[in-house]
Parts: C-alpha cells; sequence; structure tokens
C-alpha cells in the first residue's frame, strides 16, 4: 500500500471518530438528570439504560465504534508509530471543526494548535515516503 492511500485510510478513521465526538456530546445531555435513588450500581445501569434508548447518543456512538474497526483493519497495513499519531491529531482536527459547525467557539490558541497538528501530520506522511 502506498503512503498516499495510507494516509486517506487514516484520514477516514480520524474523521469517524472525531466528527462524531461533538455529537456524543450532544446526545448525552440530560444524562446528568438520571438520577439512581440507591446505589452505584443501579445508577450505572440507569445511566446505561439512558444512552441506549437514546437515539440522539447511540448513532454517534455505532458510526464511531465502526471508525475502531476500520482502524483495526488499516493497522495490518501501516506501519503503528505512522498510524497512531496521524490518526489522534486529525481525530482532534475533525472534532474541533465539526463541534464550530454545531455552533462551539474557536479561540485563536486552538486554531494555532490545528496548524501545528497539520505541519506535523504532513512531517509524518513525508518522513515514511
Amino acid at each position: 500500500m502506498n503512503s498516499l492511500v495510507e494516509f486517506m485510510w487514516l484520514t477516514a478513521v480520524a474523521l469517524l471518530w472525531g466528527g462524531t465526538n461533538p455529537f456524543l456530546k450532544k446526545g448525552g445531555t440530560g444524562i446528568q438528570k438520571v438520577k439512581a435513588q440507591t446505589n452505584i450500581v443501579k445508577q450505572f445501569v440507569c445511566e446505561m439504560w439512558f444512552l441506549l434508548c437514546n437515539w440522539k447518543y447511540l448513532l454517534p456512538f455505532i458510526i464511531n465504534q465502526s471508525g475502531s474497526v476500520l482502524f483495526y483493519i488499516t493497522l495490518s497495513k501501516v506501519d503503528l508509530s505512522q498510524a497512531v499519531p496521524v490518526t489522534n491529531s486529525l481525530t482532534f482536527l475533525f472534532t474541533t471543526v465539526i463541534g464550530f459547525l454545531l455552533g462551539e467557539e474557536i479561540n485563536k490558541e486552538t486554531l494555532v494548535g490545528i496548524g501545528c497538528i497539520l505541519v506535523g501530520v504532513s512531517l509524518c506522511v513525508l518522513g515514511k515516503s
């Protein structure tokens, strides 16, 4: 597999992970209102029930986990020292961009960080080709 194709697979994984993070956050709103009367086990079960019955959380979660499956498939073809930094850094980038599109604010420091991520990912990809 060539470097560009590998990079595209890693980017797809990052998009699946980072693109769903803001939706998971939005879908999980209201979980803090779930209160079990007695103990921590009942609290956990009630919270899990809340999430599993909430399509606004469950759909992004399933898409997010499909990114994990794709990541493990891609790991068999990509150098681990390239896969982890590229995927994790691009996940942050996609989370920030999608969050912004959904109305979250981005400050100057975040923009500088995104620039550093793009430079770093480019260096990783170019260094392995």
